[in-house]
């Protein structure tokens, strides 16, 4: 068996390199805005270090998924790796169970990623509300987040309308420019003498903190939320079937990403905790950044804060953006959904795909509640990590995939590694999440998250059935001509009349 032995998309084309994929999953810092003011209303201080050590979780997973990308440098990250390792090759049955585990994970990953658009888009529109007030006399907030998000959904179809490497020179703009606050406010605070290292080591943990179930439950739950945040530069590995030079553009593009996450993360969340203290984060839990802003720059410094921020929201919806139509066409590629979220233009954009997620996002604004849309999502990335982590136990223990050409290969033994990483994404932070969403925001978020994850199993069937109606068509249509050619060779062979 090789790589190029299953039945996997090839019409996207190789049109960027390793700094072109970086761009676009430089968006992934900005991830920690939901959460910058939530964790530490549970954690306290010590937010900051379940940033650090979830960032390093990201590291421990993607070396793993570097390989897997490597390995196979047609499939799309993660919903890609999943799909080929699990399938059943040569399946006589009706039924492939490994594939069906194989495309829930891909779905999982699809159902994490996918959010982030919505999420965003209520984001803005809340920012929009409080920085201009003409808007806040007109519409609601939630009204403006509907519009930000049609407006930003519309205008980032048309950009990617013309393939992957326009949309990487949008990232290269929008990073530039978005990156800036990020680092001004990681920054500027220190060097301003704002950051008091007081608000930090007198309020590590909570005064009730204990390490009893209930509280065990709740770490795992947050961990769950951080890593939805920490650990999405896998992203970068995403677009596999696109880079030019897989085996060294991927590794290059996910550990540089990775190394600006950790920073990032670890120093925006210490800022903002030095500044404000935990009590001031407590006050301002959606957007703390700007009493940050504030405090160090004024008035004024906080609304160029504010709309830099905007601009760096708009980076990370693209990344989701990309992302979640690009797991659609691995899934429909794979056989896993219908063939027509795999439709590609001419210029190799799965346009279907990106048409359905705008729509699919637009409903999740529709909800208004960003906490409850982030755990549902973060429900799925547990299941998608937990289970593409065991795909790559199975791709390094399995006789035929172990011998497949490794371009670039984890340290040795890693195979442990990525099986306790599996384990404590599945099942520990996947009942810690459900468990803190049920002290947070009740269960609509966990209904929510099942319910989705839920709707693959008669979606997958349809798939299934779509394809074995496909396939017999084409078995049909060559008998059909087979027998033709068959009549064309017996009248050949009838004797001429003179």
């Amino acid at each position: 068996m090789s790589e190029n032995s299953f039945p996997i998309a090839n019409d996207l084309k190789r049109s960027i390199d390793w700094k072109q994929g970086l761009s676009i999953s430089l968006g992934v810092p900005l991830l920690i805005l939901p959460s910058l003011g939530y964790i530490p209303m549970y954690l306290s201080a010590a937010a900051i270090v379940v940033w650090g050590l979830s960032v390093i979780q990201g590291f421990m997973q993607n070396a793993a998924y570097a390989e897997m990308a490597t390995t196979f440098p047609k499939a799309s990250g993660l919903p890609g790796y999943a799909q080929h390792i699990f399938r059943t090759e040569n399946y006589k049955g009706k039924y492939d169970k490994g594939k069906l585990i194989g495309g829930f994970s891909a779905w999982s990953y699809w159902f994490a990623w996918n959010p982030v658009l919505a999420i965003f888009s209520i984001l803005v529109g809340g920012y929009l509300h409080g920085l201009f007030p003409v808007l806040a006399a007109t519409f609601t907030s939630y009204q403006l987040s509907l519009l930000s998000g049609l407006v930003i959904f519309t205008g980032l179809f048309v950009v990617n309308w013309f393939g992957l490497k326009d949309g990487a020179i949008l990232g290269y703009v929008l990073a530039a420019v978005s990156l800036l606050p990020l680092v001004i406010l990681s920054v500027a605070p220190f060097a301003t003498g704002h950051v008091d290292l007081a608000n930090i080591t007198s309020n590590w943990l909570p005064a009730d903190w204990a390490w009893d179930m209930h509280h065990i439950l709740i770490l795992f739950g947050i961990f769950a939320i951080a890593q939805w945040s920490a650990c999405g530069w896998e992203t970068a590995a995403i677009y596999g079937p696109e880079y030019k030079n897989p085996a060294k553009d991927i590794p290059k593009a996910l550990f540089a990403c990775g190394t600006i996450c950790f920073f990032s993360y670890v120093l925006v969340q210490t800022a903002v905790i030095g500044v404000l203290g935990v009590d001031g984060v407590a006050a301002e839990p959606i957007s703390p950044l700007i009493p940050v802003a504030q405090a160090v720059f004024g008035n004024a410094g906080s609304v160029i804060t504010i709309i830099m921020l905007i601009a760096a929201m708009v980076l990370i919806i693209q990344t989701a953006y990309l992302g979640s139509s690009r797991a659609m066409h691995s899934m429909s590629a794979e056989g896993n959904l219908p063939k027509v979220f795999g439709k590609t233009n001419r210029h190799g954009t799965p346009f279907i795909a990106l048409l359905v997620t705008a729509a699919f996002n637009m409903v999740l604004i529709s909800m208004g509640s960003m906490a409850a849309i982030l755990a549902a999502a973060a429900i799925g990335y547990t299941c998608a990590n937990g289970i593409s982590l065991f795909a790559y136990v199975k791709a390094v223990k399995h006789p035929t995939l172990s011998k497949l050409e490794r371009p670039f290969k984890a340290p040795k033994g890693w195979k442990h590694v990525a099986m306790l990483f599996g384990l404590f994404n599945l099942p520990l932070c996947l009942v810690g999440v459900v468990y803190l969403n049920s002290l947070e925001i009740g269960w609509t978020s966990t209904w929510l998250g099942f319910t989705v994850l839920a709707l693959y199993i008669p979606i997958w069937f349809y798939s299934q059935g779509e394809s074995r109606r496909s396939k017999n068509r084409r078995a049909n249509a060559h008998s059909s001509d087979q027998a033709t050619d068959n009549d064309a060779a017996d009248v050949d062979k009838l004797p001429t009349m003179t």
